[in-house]
């Protein structure tokens, strides 16, 4: 075998364990991932699919990254073609929706995120960390949209960016648990209800 077609088949591997471990961490969380699990799933040994990553913290870390480029394929590249502020800002919710909704091939427990939200935001450590980091980032993008979008005139004057992303946030965590946990048929559509509401343009506010 040679060095090229093993450091192929190398990452070959590692990317099918992210990508099994991305599926499953979404239905039993980061930290109720096992390992021994992981490996019979892709009829691995603990040891192979440790030899990976090292530790089941680096494979946390991996599968967070690997998370979020998925996210931002399939929530903001969409969006990122239409203009700055309100236009791209409303793109962004359709796209957040439709992930939500449909990503469950990828995400089959819903969002990765919004579960590791939850699961370590009373814990300490790396991983912990780079769950805020990763919500940090998401939330300062929706910031600089809703900025855009009240300094175009399209949101009032006044409007707050920083209390528009954290209702942003707070209608998709909702949205999440309407469809995991209660599987309501109506929830996209009370979504977006919600967000004509808060995004509801100066012309229909004045």
């Amino acid at each position: 075998m040679s060095p090229r077609r093993s450091v192929a088949e190398t990452r070959l591997t590692r990317d099918r364990i992210v990508e099994r471990g991305v599926a499953a961490a979404s239905v039993d969380g980061l930290e109720g991932l096992t390992i021994g699990q992981l490996a019979a799933d892709l009829g691995m040994s603990k040891a192979g699919v440790l030899g990976h990553f090292g530790s089941k913290e680096a494979l946390q870390l991996a599968l967070l990254d690997a998370a979020a480029a998925a996210f931002a394929r399939i929530v903001w590249r969409p969006a990122e073609l239409e203009p700055p502020g309100l236009p791209r800002l409303r793109a962004v919710c359709e796209t957040w929706i439709d992930y939500l909704e449909h990503e469950r091939q990828i995400f089959p427990g819903g969002c990765l995120f919004t579960t590791a939200a939850i699961e370590f935001d009373a814990r300490g450590g790396p991983v912990r960390d780079a769950v805020a980091r990763l919500h940090k980032l998401w939330r300062r993008r929706l910031v600089a949209e809703a900025r855009t979008a009240v300094a175009t005139g399209d949101l009032p004057r006044g409007t707050d960016p920083e209390q528009v992303a954290f209702e942003l946030v707070g209608l998709f965590m909702a949205l999440n648990q309407e469809i995991q946990l209660f599987a309501d048929p109506n929830a996209a559509q009370r979504t977006r209800r919600a967000l004509h509401r808060l995004l509801a343009t100066a012309e229909h506010q004045q």
